[in-house]
């Protein structure tokens, strides 16, 4: 808890909160290693800008948690909307795709291969992949330039949480995609809901969820999946709003002691709960993939972002800050080329 609040040399410079509808809230913050503030109007008032720009999502989360069913869902929620989707699998050991991908990274390499070879395990494999990655991303650039005229572009990553909070590859290999081909993301982070039902897990959730966001530096989307099944995992000590608003964490601290596993851990718990709440960054939003208008909230949320709601309008800078600073639902029944179609 002491380590994490040790500034770090990249500074947090802006957070930005955007309303959404109900309580639920995006935020999205920029990290930036110069005191140079960032201006959103002057940046996104050019709409000649964002013809140029692809837009994407970059889907991670615990195994389990549900990214590829999520890329399918998600690609043929999207592909109603009219857009053009490509879904590009990032996971060296993900073989049994439901979904049809444009690019795949067992083109490249495959983690079944690289574990007999070098006397990996699983985990160990993964991160030799991710930087073989990183080290050949003229091949990845190569794949995905055919795509950049027309296509949305969903990143399937693996499963494995370290990839994103602590090792540096995956967030080298997104960086120099985005520079290089001019990239927009968001970083969707998905986190089984079923973890709310256990105070501990939840408070491990958060953390991960926090650490992941500082150490991507993306625009970034909490996401609780699998929200339709959250009944059959047993009943919630709050209200739903609570674990979505990640409100006051001391209420969790009772629930936490009567637990004789995590009673041990109350003031190590209890100091991590206070790091999450010094940043106030975290916080989720729900999703049921079945569910059309659950993900077409999602959509909204992403949309605003990355700034996808902004592409194809040619508006004036003042008309642009209205959009950012205005309601979800008010940017799509204004604009309807962005109005969420489904038959």
């Amino acid at each position: 808890a002491t380590s994490l609040r040790i500034e770090s040399s990249t500074r947090l410079r802006r957070l930005r909160r955007f309303s959404c509808s109900g309580k639920q809230t995006c935020r999205c913050f920029y990290l930036r290693r110069t005191t140079q503030v960032f201006d959103p109007v002057s940046y996104w008032g050019q709409s000649s800008l964002f013809r140029n720009m692809v837009f994407g999502q970059v889907v991670i989360g615990p195994p389990g948690s549900g990214k590829t069913t999520y890329c399918n869902g998600m690609s043929q929620f999207l592909s109603l909307m009219g857009r053009k989707v490509a879904i590009v699998n990032l996971d060296p050991a993900n073989d049994a795709l439901p979904y049809e991908c444009a690019v795949n990274i067992e083109e490249l390499i495959k983690l079944e291969d690289v574990m007999p070879e070098h006397s990996l395990g699983p985990n160990g494999g993964l991160v030799y992949c991710m930087e073989y990655l990183e080290k050949n991303i003229d091949w990845l650039e190569s794949k995905l330039k055919p795509l950049l005229k027309d296509h949305y572009i969903l990143f399937d990553f693996p499963g494995q949480v370290e990839l994103f909070f602590i090792h540096d590859s995956t967030k080298n290999v997104l960086t120099k995609l985005i520079k290089s081909l001019n990239l927009r993301l968001t970083a969707v982070q998905l986190i089984d809901s079923h973890l709310c039902c256990d105070p501990g897990n939840y408070v491990s959730a958060l953390l991960l969820s926090l650490s992941t966001m500082l150490h991507m530096e993306l625009p970034h989307i909490n996401v609780l999946s699998k929200i339709d099944l959250i009944g059959s995992y047993g009943k919630l000590a709050f209200n739903l709003d609570f674990y979505t608003d990640v409100q006051d964490l001391s209420y969790l601290e009772h629930h936490l002691s009567q637990d004789p596993r995590s009673a041990k851990y109350r003031k190590l718990t209890k100091e991590l709960c206070s790091v999450i709440e010094d940043y106030s960054l975290v916080n989720f939003t729900t999703l049921d993939i079945q569910d059309k208008e659950s993900v077409g909230d999602l959509v909204k949320l992403i949309d605003k972002s990355n700034g996808y709601i902004f592409s194809g309008i040619d508006a004036s800078v003042v008309e642009y800050s209205k959009i950012a600073i205005g309601q979800t639902d008010w940017d799509y029944n204004r604009y309807p080329f962005f109005r969420i179609m489904i038959s």
